[in-house]
């Protein structure tokens, strides 16, 4: 592979200690590591990529997704209710997939990541009908060529033990764990620069038993792997956990083992103070879903009191099927509205949306290597084209953004290896993969 000089951005924004922003920076990739960041960088025998007129950041991390559900956006019945009547509505038909819908389906949502500047992404699966597998979506990223983090989902308690998802969907908790072991041992790698890690995700304090909560937990720290969930996501969620549990979220998380480093949970719409302290004091990291959580009328998440309280936070775009758009920057930008909307116009600023958006979410996945553009450093850059009608008349090229656009990366790169070219996926045949998408949508629907 060789050398590539990205040449003469506008700005280089760095998310380094400092939180340099280097005015026409120059950013130069070795062998899928970050080698020099600078001005008038020499590199003889490089591949030059000019940057004038662009802005470059690390590559946005996505902490929390469904990618199955990008077959079903905009599902009638399902557009306009609350959590649980959403998930009725979509469990009968998710149980219609395979192998074939988990597959392509990951792919178009993983490019539609890629597209909106995401180099690093994990994904929740936790059904598996009809012989569908996690490692369906891990051979679909190796084709797409993001840096992957799925984590191996489930669901225990069906309908008729008084959980929500129906019987068809739950598994045995024995058969559970023992797959857990399996895709770790085939699929996770532990060094640096890893290109698949994975997680341990059961999907909910409402589908899944306190002992299989448990079981997971001691088993990813025995595997030394992640532990993903959904909590306190709404006031449904509050009242579930009170009456099934006996107490709030946060208590039934540190209870089973479910707080520390190790650990991130999805939304966390609804922590009250006490929770956020635990989850400051432990490590514990949250993924935050804007969109989502607008669409399924949630509630906003205290974002402000977590980051003030330490709270270490990412981004998240969740499942194509409650956003129902897979566009990390406008996630960005949502979450700033939201903080701003509710706390004050300085509740949060342009470049703290952005800081969340790439080395907030890097941290949340205990990816120290990347969600930085410095020495070193993995390779994952996304460079923005902001001499466009997005930008246009913009004073500051760093928060337009957050603020205005462009909302889709004109080039991208993983671990040094070109993903996005003048805005087209250069990986993967896109039209191909839409259209094979669309079909199975089609007769998903009847």
């Amino acid at each position: 592979m060789p050398d590539i000089l990205i040449r003469q951005a506008e700005a280089v924004v760095t998310m380094n200690c400092t939180r340099e922003e280097i005015a026409g920076g120059d950013v130069l990739i070795r062998g899928g590591v970050i080698a020099a960041v600078g001005r008038a960088l020499q590199a003889p025998g490089a591949e030059v990529l000019e940057a004038k007129g662009c802005v470059v950041t690390p590559g946005l991390v996505n902490t929390h997704h469904h990618l199955y559900q990008t077959l079903t956006r905009a599902v009638a019945g399902g557009q306009d209710a609350l959590l649980f009547g959403w998930l009725k509505t979509l469990y009968p038909i998710w149980a219609g997939f395979g192998p074939e819908e988990m597959f392509v389906s990951a792919q178009l949502g993983l490019a539609e990541l890629a597209l909106s500047g995401c180099t690093l992404t994990s994904d929740h699966l936790y059904l598996f009908p009809n012989g569908a597998r996690l490692d369906d979506t891990i051979a679909a990223a190796r084709e797409v060529g993001l840096r992957f983090h799925p984590t191996r989902g489930a669901m225990s308690i069906g309908v008729s033990d008084g959980g929500l998802p129906p019987d068809s969907l739950v598994e045995r908790e024995a058969a559970i764990l023992e797959d857990c072991i399996r895709v770790v041992d085939a699929h996770h790698d532990a060094a640096e620069g890893a290109m698949v890690r994975v997680g341990l995700a059961p999907c909910s304090p409402f589908s899944v038993s306190r002992e299989l909560m448990r079981d997971a937990a001691l088993l990813a720290r025995d595997k030394g792997v992640m532990l993903h969930t959904h909590l306190a996501e709404n006031d449904e969620d509050i009242v579930y956990s009170l009456a099934k549990f006996g107490c709030r979220p946060g208590q039934y998380a540190e209870d089973l083992g479910w707080t520390g480093a190790d650990v991130w949970h999805a939304h966390c719409v609804k922590l009250d103070g006490q929770e956020i302290d635990l989850f400051a004091r432990s490590g514990t990291g949250v993924a935050h879903c804007p969109c989502s959580n607008c669409r399924l009328g949630s509630g906003v998440a205290p974002v402000r009191a977590m980051r003030d309280a330490g709270v270490q936070v990412g981004l998240g775009v969740d499942g194509s099927a409650s956003n129902d758009a897979g566009n990390l920057v406008l996630e960005a930008r949502q979450s700033m509205l939201l903080q701003r909307v509710t706390q004050g116009a300085d509740a949060m600023s342009a470049r703290e949306a952005l800081e969340i958006a790439t080395l907030g979410g890097a941290q949340v996945l205990g990816r120290h290597d990347c969600g930085v553009i410095a020495p070193g450093k993995r390779a994952d850059l996304a460079i923005w084209d902001v001499s466009g009608i997005e930008a246009a008349g913009s004073w500051d090229l760093v928060a337009s953004l957050v603020l205005c656009g462009p909302t889709r990366a004109r080039d991208l790169f993983v671990e040094g290896r070109q993903v996005v070219r003048g805005g087209q996926m250069v990986t993967i045949d896109l039209p191909h993969v839409i259209e094979r998408q669309n079909r199975l949508a089609r007769q998903l629907a009847g």
